[in-house]
C-alpha cells in the first residue's frame, strides 16, 4: 500500500502527457485521439481508485494522512515544497473524479458528431466522417482540464492548488467558446472567464495574507492547521476601514470564500454558469458535475479548518457562508422552475445544489458537505450526459425529418421562431423541452437512467443517493438550530423535486410534441454504457451515510463515511458533532421530495400539449415571468457593472490617447527630436570635425611617407645616409660644443 500512496504524484500525468500527444501528433487522427484521451484517463482511474481503496482498508489512516514532497523551492530562509498528499478527503476524490472524467471521456467519443449549425461543404472530410472538425482538440482541452482537477485533488499545499485551479479556469474558456463560430459561445466563455478571474483574484489576495501571517509562513496544508497556527490567526486583529477590527482569520477565510463564490457559481457571481451551456454537453458534465465547480467546494472542505476556528472567535464569518449557500439554493432553484433549456435547468440546478453544500460548511456540517458534494457529482454528470443524449437523439431527429422532406436544415432560422406567453420558442431548437415529449418510448435507455438521475436529484427517500446526504445536511440545519436555513433549504428542496419532475414530464412523458422527438434514435452505446455505469452509484452512493440513529436502517448499514472521516477531523484538531434523531427534519426531507415530484407530476405528468403554455406560468403570472428572467440579473449587471466597466475604459482609452499619448508622450517625443538635432550637429562638426582633422593629417603624412617609398636602391641608400648624418651630427655637436 506504501507503494501505492508514493505514486499519487503520477494521477495527474497521463491525461497531461495524452493532452501533448494530440496537440503535437494526433491532431489529423481523430479515433487516435479518442483512444489516447480514455486510455489516458483510464490509467488515471486505475491509479486513483487504487490510492483510495488502500486507504479505505488501511487501519488508523486519518490518524497518518499521507503528505510527502517532491521538490523544494528555496525561499530566502524557509523553502516552499512542491509535492503531494493523500488524505480521507482528496482519497474520496480520488474514487470520484476518476471515474467520472473516464466516463465523460468516453461518452465524448460518441457525442462530438458533426455539429449542425456548421456546413458540410465548409468541411467536407469532416461530414464524411461524421465527427467534428475540432473533434482532436475538444479530447486534448477535456484532457488538460481532467489534468487540472486531479493536480488541485492531489495538491499538498495552496499555490498548487492555486495553479492546477486557474489550468481549469482556462479550460472552462477554451471549452466552453469551443463553437466559436458562435456569437452566444464566445460571449459565454468570455462572460465564464471575466467573472471567475473576480473571485480569483481576491482568492490570491486571500492566499498572500495566510502566508504572510501564518508561522511559520507556508501554505502547506500539514503547516497551515496545525493549533498554534490556527490559534495565533484566530487570536490576531487587523483594523479595516468601515468593519473595525477583525480577526485575521475571518478576513483569510471571507476572501478564501470569495475564490469559492466564484468557481462554484454562487450569488452574485453565479451568472457564469448557465451560459456555460454553450460548450458541448460532455463539458457541461465536467464544469458541472466532476470538476470545476466541485473544485469551489472542495477548497471549502480543505480549509475547513479556517472556519472552525473563525466560528470560535467570531461567528459572522460562517454565518455569512450560510447565508450565502442558503439564498443562493433557494434563488437559483425558483429560476429552474420557469426555465425552458434543459441544459439550463441543470445548470441552475448544479448552483442551488453548490448553494446546499455551501450552507453545509457554512454551518459546521463537514462530513454533510462532502458527502454531498461526492453524490451530487454522481447524479449531476448523470443527468448532464442524459441531457446530452435527448438532444443528440432530437438533432438527428430533426436530421432525419429534414431529409425526408427535402429541406435543408438549419436554413431560414427565422421562420421557426414563435413568440408566446411563456416566452421565445424556436421550433428546431433541440435544447427546448418544448419541442420534446415521448422520448421514453424511443430513447429508454437514456430516458430510464436520466430519470434515476432525476429522482436521486429530488432526495427520493430511502433509494437514492441524494437522499441521505441531502437528508443529513437538513439534518445538522434542525439539529443546529440554524432554522432559517432549514426552512430555506427546505422550500428549495421542494423545488428541486418541482422542476425535476416538470423536466421528466416535458421531455419523456406524453407525446412528442415535434418531428425531432418523434423520430428520435436511442444514442450509441458509447454514450448509453456510461450513464448505466453512473447510474449505480447514483442510487447506492449515498448507502455508505446512513446515519445511525436513523430508524431500522440505522446500524444495519454502517455510516461509512463518517467513521472514515471522523479521524481525520480529529486529527486536524476539529471536533465531530452527530445531530440527534428527529422526526422533523427526516419528515420535512420526505414531504418536499414527494409532494415536490408528487406536484410535478401532477401538472406536467402527461407533458404538454402541443402548443400549450406553461400551466404554472399561468397560475403565476408576473412572478413566472421573473423567475424566467431570472430576475434581471443579467440586465442589472449588463446596465450597471458592465456599463460603467465600459464606460470607464472609454474614458481612460480617450485620456490616454488625448492627453498621455498626444501631450506627454509626443512632447517628450518633440524634446528628444530637438536634443537630437543638437547632438546631431555636434557631432558632425566637432566630434566628426576632430576625428577627420587627424585623418586628414594622418593621410598628409602618408603622402610625403610615399615618396620615400620609390622602389629604387640608390633612393633608399641616400636616406640612410641622411639618417646616419643626422644622428651623427645630433651626437657629435655636443661633443665639439664642450671643447669650443
Amino acid at each position: 500500500m506504501e507503494g501505492l500512496f508514493s505514486v499519487t504524484w503520477v494521477v495527474p500525468i497521463p491525461p497531461f502527457l495524452a493532452f501533448l500527444a494530440i496537440l503535437l501528433f494526433l491532431n489529423k487522427n481523430k479515433r487516435g485521439s479518442a483512444l489516447t484521451a480514455i486510455g489516458s484517463a483510464l490509467i488515471s482511474c486505475v491509479l486513483g481508485w487504487g490510492i483510495a481503496f488502500a486507504s479505505f482498508f488501511r487501519d488508523h489512516f486519518g490518524e497518518h494522512p499521507v503528505d510527502e514532497a517532491i521538490y523544494t523551492i528555496p525561499t530566502g530562509a524557509t523553502e516552499f515544497v512542491i509535492g503531494y498528499a493523500v488524505d480521507p478527503t482528496n482519497a474520496l476524490m480520488l474514487f470520484m473524479v476518476p471515474f467520472l472524467v473516464l466516463m465523460i471521456f468516453i461518452y465524448s467519443s460518441g457525442y462530438m458528431s458533426f455539429p449542425h449549425h456548421l456546413k458540410a461543404e465548409q468541411y467536407p472530410t469532416a461530414y464524411a466522417q461524421g465527427k467534428d472538425p475540432r473533434y482532436s482538440r475538444f479530447m486534448a482541452y477535456i484532457c488538460l482540464f481532467a489534468t487540472g482537477m486531479l493536480g488541485l485533488v492531489v495538491a499538498n499545499n495552496l499555490l498548487q492548488f492555486f495553479v492546477f485551479w486557474e489550468v481549469m479556469g482556462l479550460c472552462s474558456y477554451l471549452l466552453i467558446g469551443f463553437w466559436y463560430e458562435k456569437a452566444s459561445a464566445r460571449a459565454a466563455a468570455v462572460k465564464a472567464f471575466i467573472t471567475t478571474r473576480i473571485g480569483d483574484a481576491l482568492l490570491m489576495i486571500g492566499l498572500i495574507l495566510l502566508y504572510v501571517r501564518s508561522e511559520p509562513s507556508s501554505l502547506r496544508f500539514k503547516e497551515l492547521f496545525t493549533e498554534t497556527n490556527l490559534g495565533q490567526l484566530a487570536d490576531s486583529l487587523v483594523n479595516l476601514p468601515l468593519f473595525g477590527e477583525v480577526h485575521w482569520i475571518s478576513l483569510i477565510g471571507v476572501l478564501i470564500f470569495c475564490g469559492a463564490i466564484g468557481k462554484s457559481a454562487q450569488f452574485p457571481l453565479h451568472i457564469w454558469l448557465p451560459d456555460a451551456m454553450e460548450g458541448p454537453t460532455p463539458v457541461s458534465a465536467m464544469i458541472h458535475a466532476a470538476t470545476m465547480v466541485s473544485a469551489g467546494v472542495f477548497l471549502l472542505v480543505r480549509m475547513f479548518p479556517i472556519y472552525e476556528f473563525s466560528g470560535k472567535v467570531s461567528g459572522e464569518t460562517l454565518q455569512f457562508v450560510a447565508f450565502i449557500g442558503a439564498f443562493t439554493a433557494l434563488f437559483a432553484a425558483t429560476i429552474a422552475v420557469a426555465q425552458w433549456d434543459i441544459k439550463r435547468v441543470l445548470a441552475y440546478s448544479t448552483i442551488s445544489q453548490l448553494g446546499y453544500m455551501v450552507a453545509a460548511i457554512g454551518m459546521g456540517a463537514y462530513v454533510a458537505a462532502l458527502f454531498h458534494l461526492l453524490t451530487h457529482a454522481f447524479f449531476k454528470a448523470l443527468l448532464f450526459l442524459g441531457s446530452g443524449s435527448v438532444i443528440h437523439g432530437v438533432e438527428h431527429g430533426y436530421h432525419h425529418a429534414h431529409e425526408h422532406a427535402h429541406d435543408d436544415h438549419g436554413d431560414g432560422r427565422a421562420e421557426h421562431i414563435v413568440r408566446r406567453a411563456d416566452g421565445v420558442l424556436d421550433t428546431e431548437d433541440a435544447q427546448d423541452m418544448r419541442n420534446m415529449g415521448g422520448l421514453l418510448t424511443r430513447m429508454p435507455r437514456t430516458g430510464w437512467t436520466f430519470i434515476i438521475g432525476g429522482l436521486a436529484l429530488s432526495g427520493f427517500p430511502l433509494i437514492t443517493a441524494g437522499f441521505w446526504s441531502k437528508d443529513e445536511i437538513l439534518a445538522f440545519a434542525w439539529y443546529g438550530n440554524h432554522h432559517g436555513v432549514f426552512w430555506t433549504l427546505a422550500l428549495a428542496a421542494f423545488l428541486t423535486a418541482f422542476y425535476t419532475m416538470r423536466q421528466i414530464g416535458l421531455t419523456f412523458l406524453g407525446r412528442a410534441r415535434t418531428e425531432g422527438a418523434s423520430h428520435a434514435p436511442e444514442s450509441v452505446a458509447s454514450m448509453t454504457m456510461p450513464l448505466i455505469l453512473i447510474s449505480t452509484f447514483a442510487i447506492a452512493g449515498g448507502w455508505v451515510g446512513i446515519p445511525e440513529v436513523f430508524p431500522v436502517l440505522g446500524g444495519t448499514v454502517p455510516n461509512w463515511i463518517a467513521h472514515f472521516l471522523e479521524p481525520y477531523m480529529k486529527y486536524m484538531h476539529l471536533y465531530p458533532r452527530h445531530p440527534d434523531f428527529n422526526f422533523v427534519p427526516l419528515a420535512v426531507s420526505i414531504v418536499v421530495a414527494l409532494g415536490g415530484l408528487g406536484a410535478g407530476y401532477l401538472v406536467y405528468g402527461q407533458g404538454l400539449k402541443e402548443g400549450q403554455t406553461d400551466p404554472v406560468a399561468r397560475i403565476l403570472g408576473p412572478i413566472w415571468w421573473m423567475w424566467h428572467r431570472k430576475y434581471w440579473i443579467d440586465e442589472l449587471y449588463n446596465g450597471t457593472i458592465v456599463l460603467f466597466t465600459l464606460w470607464l475604459s472609454r474614458f481612460l482609452a480617450l485620456f490616454d490617447r488625448e492627453w498621455i499619448i498626444d501631450w506627454v508622450v509626443n512632447g517628450i517625443g518633440r524634446i528628444a527630436i530637438r536634443i537630437g538635432d543638437l547632438t546631431s550637429a555636434f557631432d558632425r562638426f566637432v566630434v566628426d570635425g576632430f576625428v577627420d582633422g587627424v585623418g586628414w593629417i594622418s593621410d598628409q603624412a602618408g603622402h610625403i611617407a610615399r615618396l620615400l617609398q620609390d622602389g629604387r636602391v640608390q633612393t633608399y641608400l641616400l636616406f640612410g645616409m641622411l639618417i646616419l648624418a643626422v644622428w651623427l651630427f645630433l651626437n657629435v655637436l655636443p661633443m665639439i660644443l664642450t671643447l669650443v
